[in-house]
């Protein structure tokens, strides 16, 4: 095992589990693996204070005759119920349109799946053989909301597919093994008014979920602007995850930098997550305090 800072371990969409259970933080990654692994796996660093980790463990591979293969997506991981999940997006080598769309990328089969174990260090399992999210849909990104002790899935229906990306929810059953229900669509990226107009091309990435001291419900995504990646901020004018869901004029973060998570670390503080720049092979995850003023958030500090 080596030891990393963040500052110099290249790292794209990071997320965080800041496990109470064992005062740990797990920084779940597809981009820092163990010598000798594919493409085609999810790891873990580990901390005690956010400054030094160590890894990486690996806690999940792609086996030879899994419906995916190739790089994984996005890893996240959630303590739900007393076990650990990872929600994780795929891609499949089935074509889904050949639909010529010019300079445009291909549509093959992608997908989030939810895998689970008993422990954060894994090793990870799936409960099938195929993507939890439609397989018609090009799904990425997805995420765990619980509302009122129901478990849902928050993901991105990609752009490649619908030109102007969206944010969709489906409904999980209870122990996370599959969807309970159709989807539904939140809202578009062009709906914010901090997107640029006119583009053949908007962009949905890495939602996530955040309910604020005073009760309200506010989700965090990530665009592109004329400065880059851009994490901005929606909240649901109803403060429940089915929305109607209105976007903050001005983004949390412009500065070429997104796909972002937010946690409390163990002195309590509130923190937001997320690389930057995005630009290869210079991705670090960054961490900076959050503030939570019960309407909306912004950023304190950098760590």
């Amino acid at each position: 095992m080596r030891t990393f800072t963040l500052a110099e371990t290249r790292l794209r969409d990071p997320f965080i589990l800041a496990d109470q259970a064992t005062q740990t933080y797990y920084l779940v990654t597809s981009s820092v693996r163990p010598a000798g692994t594919q493409t085609n796996a999810v790891s873990v660093l580990t901390s005690k204070d956010l400054r030094t980790w160590t890894g990486p463990y690996l806690v999940f591979e792609i086996g030879p005759d899994f419906w995916a293969q190739g790089h994984i997506w996005a890893p996240e991981m959630h303590c739900y119920k007393g076990r650990y999940y990872l929600f994780a997006t795929m891609n499949g080598s089935q074509r889904l349109s050949d639909e010529p769309w010019p300079d445009w990328p291909e549509k093959t089969a992608r997908g989030t799946q939810v895998l689970v174990a008993d422990s954060p260090m894994g090793p990870f399992q799936p409960f099938h053989n195929r993507s939890h999210t439609d397989p018609n849909i090009m799904a990425l990104d997805g995420t765990l909301w619980v509302e009122d002790g129901v478990p849902y899935m928050v993901y991105c229906h990609e752009w490649v597919q619908i030109k102007d990306g969206t944010i969709a929810l489906v409904r999980l059953k209870d122990d996370l093994s599959d969807v309970a229900g159709p989807p539904v669509t939140l809202f578009k990226a062009s709906d914010a008014p901090w997107t640029p107009e006119g583009r053949d091309r908007c962009v949905t990435d890495g939602p996530f979920l955040y309910r604020t001291r005073t009760g309200r419900l506010l989700m965090i995504w990530s665009s592109f602007t004329e400065t880059g990646y851009t994490t901005g901020i929606a909240a649901s004018q109803s403060g429940r995850v089915l929305g109607p869901w209105v976007h903050m004029p001005e983004p949390l973060f412009r500065e070429d930098g997104g796909h972002g998570m937010i946690f409390t670390a163990f002195d309590g503080k509130l923190m937001l997550l997320l690389h930057s720049p995005n630009r290869s092979p210079k991705e670090r995850a960054c961490l900076f305090e959050l503030i939570d003023s019960g309407d909306t958030l912004r950023i304190a500090d950098r760590r």
